[in-house]
């Protein structure tokens, strides 16, 4: 997640370019079979390109108000997770006596967060993490979940064979909230809690599960493909025929001018196509880049600063001193 005031237009620029290098092409190419060879039929009404511009900006305006939903699910999800363990670490600190019960219970948790953040990075066919234009700019920034084996990290919170355990499920995230619930079971069996702190405790496990589902649902179904491709295809479309249609325009410009500019008037179609054309394909792979929002780009939620902060708030609150280092912004990126 970027926390800047804003990119810089150099940085949006660079990251666009290759884009802009198939438009200046694009465009040229009209250009100099019009004016050099001299194929002057080779016009399109601009009605016609003015009706595919005005469905273009709807379809691509509907699909980048979509996946912003999507980012700010993914939001919601996490702020959700971060207040269920902040209460899930109070709870087991109130309820239970036993101190390496409760470091039991909350290190577990520990290992859950750990699970989900490693199971929302991994890649999917759909994504675009990795294309050229997002992996480049990773220069930037690093992602925690590949720099640091999983099997390290969660060997910090639960011992090797509780680990090996989960690792020969489908679900390990899943595993750990039943080894959770299984462990207070056991000690409301031993009354060593009331039926009133048992349903709280189970509620809260329940709600990690409801959220838990949330984030593999949005992870594990891409933006409707029917509307992706539909959208590519019609900026595409609209890119490929304006300058065929603003030709004429462009070419009448002759008659106001005199000097230098007189009868070349025409080559000034193809940096305002370009502008033009840039808007409809920037606002596409902006929206293009904010379907996922856990992939692990510039723009998705910073998941792993919230498992770091959940971790560095319940163990402050349970009087540990040795506490991790927060995960802090690099050049503005926050992941």
């Amino acid at each position: 997640m970027h926390i800047g005031k804003s990119y810089k237009l150099v940085d949006f620029l660079f990251w666009t370019r290759r884009r802009i290098y198939i438009l200046i092409v694009l465009d040229t190419i009209p250009v100099i079979l019009y004016q050099l060879i001299g194929i002057k039929w080779l016009v399109v009404p601009w009605v016609v390109v003015a009706l595919l511009g005005t469905a273009t900006a709807f379809i691509v305006g509907f699909k980048n108000t979509q996946t912003y939903n999507r980012t700010g699910d993914g939001h919601d999800v996490w702020t959700n997770i971060r207040n269920f363990s902040i209460t899930w670490g109070m709870l087991c600190r109130d309820y239970f006596k036993d101190g390496e019960f409760v470091r039991l219970l909350v290190y577990r948790h520990f290992a859950w967060l750990t699970v989900l953040r490693y199971q929302m990075r991994q890649g999917r066919v759909w994504e675009v993490a990795d294309a050229h234009y997002n992996a480049e700019y990773q220069r930037y920034y690093t992602i925690p979940e590949r720099e640091y084996a999983f099997n390290n990290e969660m060997l910090k919170y639960i011992p090797a064979e509780e680990l090996s355990y989960i690792s020969g499920t489908r679900s390990q995230g899943t595993q750990l909230l039943a080894l959770q619930s299984k462990a207070l079971k056991e000690v409301f069996e031993k009354q060593e809690i009331v039926v009133a702190q048992y349903a709280e405790l189970q509620r809260t496990i329940n709600g990690f599960i409801t959220q838990q589902g949330l984030c593999e649902s949005l992870k594990d179904t891409p933006y409707p493909r029917q509307y992706s491709i539909v959208n590519t295809i019609f900026v595409s479309m609209f890119c490929f025929l304006l300058p065929y249609g603003l030709l004429p325009a462009f070419n009448e410009l002759n008659a106001g001018v005199t000097g230098l500019m007189k009868g070349h008037m025409i080559w000034l179609l193809i940096p305002f196509c370009v502008i033009i054309s840039w808007m409809y394909t920037s606002l596409e792979q902006v929206g293009e880049s904010t379907e996922y929002p856990f992939e692990g780009s510039a723009n998705d939620v910073p998941i792993s600063q919230i498992c770091r902060a959940i971790e560095i708030d319940i163990r402050e609150m349970l009087g540990e001193t040795e506490l991790p280092a927060p995960v802090r912004p690099q050049n503005d990126i926050l992941v």
